[in-house]
């Protein structure tokens, strides 16, 4: 079942297309991703599925539901926790919980939710003493208290360390498992990689790809780099005749090999048949990062 469909969102800002071609399809039950560079579009896009901003153009459809025209419906089965959201710095768990409750006709037991998030000893703490990790689990809780089908998190995770990190993927992980459809956007690769069934790539306010993580590495085309070491032979010009490789350059003992992602098979092989014991392998292979670069063009306009 599709519960989030867009085609051809359009808006613009004082004459200027922030986003003009954005389409994707949301499947019940996935973790789908948003990437894009800065000022790609991603945060506006989110915001008129979610009912928070008027399109200029475009379909949009949440849960059958048209954001603009049922924007009291989608807003009772949509939770969202928005990039530049923040509460008072005096306002405690308990009271910010208790607020957002009443905003739905059937809110969640409150309580029972921080203390599933691991804020059951925070509901009296303000606000502003609360850490980053805490913040985000409460922002979170506030997305969830009124039982959403559909949750949307934009940068869910920026400011955080490591750990906390760690800690709020396993968090999403456990809420797409309870049954909510989660729309994630993020710049953070490994984040993407780690949740994502799937990832809509956003570039000057158009989608440019829509793929799996491996998919979009995959079509990116970028190549593999095999550095090894061929005890006693010299065997460039047999590496060089191998049919996805592409370029063979000498590094002092070693050689460097630049191919396709079958090459690693080719090159084995190859050298086994002549006997040629193989020695200090590595293998670089390119990741969602290098693919997003690609993309998106960000190596050339950084350039």
């Amino acid at each position: 079942m599709t519960v989030i469909d867009i085609r051809g969102l359009r808006k613009s800002y004082g004459g200027r297309a922030v986003v003009h071609d954005v389409e994707f399809s949301v499947e019940e039950g996935e973790i789908f991703g948003i990437l894009g560079p800065n000022g790609a579009g991603k945060s506006t896009s989110v915001e008129c599925l979610t009912g928070l901003r008027e399109r200029d153009g475009g379909a949009v459809k949440v849960l059958g539901l048209d954001p603009a025209r049922d924007r009291q419906a989608v807003r009772e089965r949509v939770g969202v926790q928005l990039q530049e959201s923040r509460l008072p710095d005096k306002i405690t768990v308990a009271e910010a919980m208790r607020l957002y409750s009443s905003f739905y006709p059937n809110p969640v037991d409150w309580r029972d939710l921080v203390d599933r998030l691991g804020l059951g000893d925070k509901v009296n703490s303000r606000f502003g003493k609360l850490s980053g990790g805490q913040k985000q689990r409460l922002s979170v809780a506030l997305a969830l208290v009124g039982r959403p089908k559909v949750a949307v998190l934009d940068e869910l995770t920026t400011g955080l360390d490591p750990q906390a990190r760690r800690d709020t993927w396993g968090l999403i992980e456990s809420i797409r498992d309870s049954g909510v459809t989660l729309l994630i956007v993020t710049h953070f690769m490994d984040e993407a990689e780690r949740l994502c069934d799937r990832l809509a790539v956003i570039d000057a306010g158009q989608t440019v790809a829509i793929d799996t993580a491996a998919g979009l590495v995959r079509r990116s085309g970028l190549p593999h780099r095999i550095r090894f070491r061929a005890v006693g032979e010299q065997v460039e010009d047999l590496v060089a005749q191998l049919p996805t490789v592409s370029g063979v350059e000498r590094r002092g003992e070693h050689l460097v090999v630049v191919g396709g992602e079958d090459s690693l098979t080719e090159i084995y092989e190859a050298l086994h048949l002549r006997g040629v014991r193989v020695t200090d392998l590595r293998v670089n292979q390119p990741g969602l990062d290098d693919a997003f670069v690609e993309l998106t063009g960000a190596d050339r306009a950084a350039a």
